[in-house]
């Protein structure tokens, strides 16, 4: 249930990503104009963070590489509340950067204890157990075959009167 619960929370903070970078692929204008007077930032890099958000949630929603893409997107979304989100004395601001922070946290946790590194751990606790098995059977296999080999001893007459010894 915690596997289930952990993939749809990492689609859910990469769809959240996606859905806010295309807003600004489809509108750069309004962005640029957002960026020009809320930031330091010039407008002009209003379409590549539109990109770099709608490929990072892709990335992180997607599985591949998450512990990196939630930290690049931790860090992005710190510095967006630390840029745009400022002024927590307008109540709309100040909710704007508690959701960047939840936001923050959210993306945290997929980096402490990201998806793909389970599924990788148990995939190569399979490979090996396997290898395991297969060297086991192997010796084992040796081991039949010397058992089930006829043994033939060679009996050492030394005084020459037909008996052993």
């Amino acid at each position: 249930m915690a596997t289930i619960a952990a993939l749809v929370g990492r689609i859910m903070l990469g769809a959240l990503f996606v859905f806010a970078g295309l807003g600004k692929v489809m509108d750069p204008a309004s962005t640029a104009a957002y960026m020009e007077a809320e930031s330091p930032f010039p407008g002009s890099l209003a379409l590549a963070v539109g990109a770099f958000e709608i490929v990072a949630g892709l990335v992180l929603a997607s599985g591949f590489m998450t512990r990196i893409a939630s930290l690049v997107l931790a860090g992005f979304t710190v510095l967006a509340t630390l840029f745009f989100h400022e002024k927590v004395t307008d109540p709309m601001q100040a909710a704007m950067a508690l959701k960047n922070i939840a936001i923050t946290g959210g993306l945290l946790m997929v980096f402490a204890y990201g998806q793909l590194r389970g599924r990788i751990g148990e995939i190569d606790e399979r490979a090996k157990r396997l290898d395991a098995e297969v060297k086991a059977a192997h010796a084992e296999g040796k081991a039949e075959g010397l058992a089930a080999a006829p043994t033939t001893t060679t009996v050492v007459d030394r005084d020459g009167d037909g008996h052993p010894g």
